[in-house]
Order: structure tokens, then C-alpha cells, then sequence
């Protein structure tokens, strides 16, 4: 199935493994959050038990060095994408409020990405993230 949306997840390449895997799914959620409507059903299993709906379309999920995190958040802005986003501040809080407080600390032009989800038209997507290689 081709999509006329594409979502990708930047993460910094030379964080440890828990914390990429805790970037990740934050900036999942954001995504999932931001676009209700890419959202597919909840699921159910043989027993008729419901689980919960999941993103209806594949995540790409990239390596990325600063540079190329910083250029694709350029690209993001300047085409309207949909976006997540992680800086490493973050880590060092605890909970949600305090997360955005740490975020808005951040120069709007320079932040300390380690994360960045992407979600919009596949061209601009793609433009976006231009330069990152796909997470081994």
C-alpha cells in the first residue's frame, strides 16, 4: 500500500541503546497525538479481547547526526510537517510539564535535538530528511 503521508523518526545515532528506544516512542506518540486521523483501528485478538489501535502506516526510523537532525528540522518548519520533538535536556526530567519547561528553555533556532518525528506529504518528508540513513 502506498501512502500519501510518511512518517520518520530521527534519532541521534550516538545515544545508548534505552535512550533511543525511550526517544523513539516519545516522539511516536507525539506524531500519533498530533494525527488522530493516522491512527488505525484497535485490534482484536481470537479471543475477541481489544488492544489498542496502532499508527495505520509504517514509521521510518533514522540515524542521524546534529547536523543532519538540525537540517531537518529546517526543512520541517519550512514546509509545515508535522512535528515531535526531543532535546537532550529532556532526559534529565521527569515528567511532561517539566519536559516542555526544559524545551522552551531551548534556542528556538539551535535546540539540543536528539529526536525529531516527522509526518506529511511523502515529497517533503523525504526532502526532510535528505542526508540520514535509515537506523541499523
Amino acid at each position: 500500500m502506498i501512502f500519501d503521508t510518511k512518517v520518520a523518526i530521527l534519532v541521534l545515532e550516538d545515544l545508548v541503546t534505552w535512550q533511543k528506544l525511550n526517544v523513539t516512542a516519545f516522539l511516536a506518540t507525539g506524531i500519533a497525538g498530533a494525527a488522530p486521523d493516522a491512527m488505525g483501528r484497535p485490534y482484536e485478538d481470537a479471543a475477541g479481547r481489544r488492544h489498542a489501535a496502532l499508527l495505520g502506516q509504517p514509521m521510518m526510523i533514522f540515524a542521524a547526526t546534529p547536523e543532519t537532525l538540525a537540517r531537518a528540522c529546517r526543512q520541517a518548519l519550512d514546509r509545515d510537517l508535522t512535528r515531535a520533538v526531543y532535546v537532550r535536556a529532556m532526559f534529565s526530567t521527569g515528567h511532561d510539564e517539566a519536559n516542555r519547561a526544559a524545551f522552551r528553555l531551548e534556542p528556538a533556532d539551535a535546540p539540543d535535538l536528539v529526536g525529531l518525528a516527522l509526518r506529511g506529504p511523502r515529497k517533503d518528508v523525504d526532502k526532510a530528511t535528505k542526508g540520514a540513513s535509515l537506523h541499523p
